[in-house]
């Protein structure tokens, strides 16, 4: 069995996915639970797998035991390995937390809760594949999950999953067309292959036409700026018991693969991903300084986590555009932190969403009284956000910082402070919201037992705490694990 571990991890919930519409018309409670199992399954076989990458190295695990170039390829190195342990841990708080959301119809729920669990499916997928084309088929299984759970959201979900569908199938055709380009000059798809060949020469023109389409493609599926605009409507107005790990995880995968296409197949020395890296440096500080602008000028607090969202994903982006590997492992840390850190705080804008029936800022007046455990979530991720230590989110920037420094980048350390003062602005604001600003006498929507909120919704909020503090606190063991792939990777 544990040889099977990288296609367990992902077939499990597929899997989960089939029966939990058929279990569900047998008993509403059965369609759930199996979710609920295979995703907590999923976690368990996530980190034993990552422990043996750890101590044995990669891992290649060939579909049906045909072998690559033929056959399809999982690989599982270090990096992906953590970032699988990420995916499946909110994914998994997520599945418990939506049970307190949506349609409470039983056939309705079943199928949300069977949509949710395509999701992971495919989140895992793409961050485990080593074939270019199983990436895409996994890219299809996400996006047509999200645009469900986002139209699930209601009216102002189902116009926002529309654009969101239409911007999304633009992204999958110019990735067609890239990969298509490379295939149709190289022969191959798997990710290991196509990189020995291409190193061996001869493909400068078919490179740069096919790394074109693919900056679109990603570009538009990991909401970087200027291709962002379906995000900040999508991750508003998405189904309310999804939003955590839609926008804490959707987002991140297609920056994975982008560094993966970029950095390792591509390589940092064709010629031409120079100059993409410092196109991608203007993207990412552009980013940073809209999203955090926009975020500002926000009541909802919907809205100003997904403007926010713009201006975190630049960090990621501006990772790779530095492009050494100490920068790369600043990323990388980002983009666990940040996972956490924003599907924390969409948690707990669910949170207060169920207990008190609003989302407006102005509306939050001391809830702290009512909801101690919820706004120390939002303290913490706020304060990670900005880049105050020992979160997660100021080693990822002191690592963004180190890598910058390290190419003589002045200007991307500038924008990293002036990006973090501006992320200041508007989390104090929250943060002055709920613990200083006058009540305003909002009614109390849940007042059963002694916890502030269902078991369901606390310990998601708990685990995303704790895990800000995890990253922060086991930084220096973490860029270990990071480094270990990073090693000699990028410029």
């Amino acid at each position: 069995m544990m040889q099977n571990l990288p296609v367990l991890i992902i077939v499990t919930p597929l899997c989960s996915a089939l029966l939990c519409l058929l279990l569900t018309l047998i008993n509403k409670h059965f369609g759930r639970a199996v979710v609920v199992i295979a995703t907590a399954a999923s976690l368990v076989m996530s980190v034993i797998q990552l422990k043996s990458v750890i101590e044995d190295g990669v891992i290649h695990y060939a579909i049906g035991n045909y072998a690559p170039p033929f056959g399809i390829e999982l690989v599982i190195d270090s990096l992906n390995a953590l970032i699988i342990v990420v995916i499946a841990l909110i994914g998994f708080m997520t599945v418990l937390f939506a049970e307190n959301f949506g349609d409470k119809r039983p056939v309705v729920k079943g199928g949300a809760n069977a949509i949710l669990a395509l999701l992971i499916t495919g989140l895992l997928g793409m961050t485990s594949t080593g074939d270019m084309f199983n990436l895409y088929v996994f890219l299809e299984i996400t996006s047509l999950s999200a645009y469900c759970l986002i139209a699930l959201g209601g009216s102002k979900g189902v116009v926002s999953a529309y654009r969101y569908m239409l911007v999304g199938t633009v992204a999958a055709t110019f990735y067609l067309l890239g990969i298509g380009i490379l295939y149709s000059a190289t022969g191959t798809l798997n990710m290991g292959d196509l990189a020995t060949i291409l190193n061996e020469g001869g493909f400068d023109e078919v490179m740069l036409v096919s790394m074109s389409f693919l900056i679109v493609a990603f570009g538009i599926k990991m909401a970087l700026f200027p291709f962002h605009g379906w995000q900040p409507s999508a991750y508003t107005h998405a189904e309310p018991g999804t939003r955590p790990l839609i926008t804490g995880v959707m987002g991140k995968i297609p920056a994975l693969a982008m560094f993966r296409f970029f950095f390792c197949i591509y390589g940092t020395d064709f010629i031409y991903v120079r100059y993409l890296l410092v196109l991608l440096g203007i993207f990412s500080v552009l980013g940073m300084l809209y999203g955090s602008i926009m975020a500002m000028a926000q009541n909802d607090i919907r809205k100003m986590l997904a403007y926010s969202s713009v201006a975190q994903i630049g960090y990621i982006s501006l990772g790779f555009a530095i492009g050494t590997p100490v920068a790369l492992a600043g990323s990388f840390l980002h983009m666990m932190g940040h996972a956490f850190m924003k599907g924390g705080l969409f948690f707990c804008t669910g949170a207060i969403r169920y207990k008190f029936g609003t989302t407006d800022l102005n509306e939050f007046g001391r809830i702290y009284k009512k909801m101690p455990i919820t706004s120390g979530l939002l303290v913490i991720a706020s304060l990670s956000m900005i880049g105050i230590p020992p979160t997660a989110g100021f080693f990822s920037k002191w690592y963004l910082a180190l890598g910058a420094a390290g190419r003589h980048e002045w200007i991307y350390i500038a924008v990293l402070v002036i990006s973090s003062l501006l992320n200041a602005v508007y989390f104090f604001r929250l943060i002055e919201k709920v613990f200083i600003q006058s009540s305003k006498g909002l009614k109390d929507r849940w007042s059963k037992g002694e916890l502030e909120l269902p078991l369901t919704i606390i310990l998601p909020v708990v685990v995303c705490f704790l895990a800000i503090l995890g990253i922060g606190v086991f930084n220096v063991k973490l860029f270990d694990i990071l480094m270990l792939t990073l090693e000699g990777v990028g410029l």
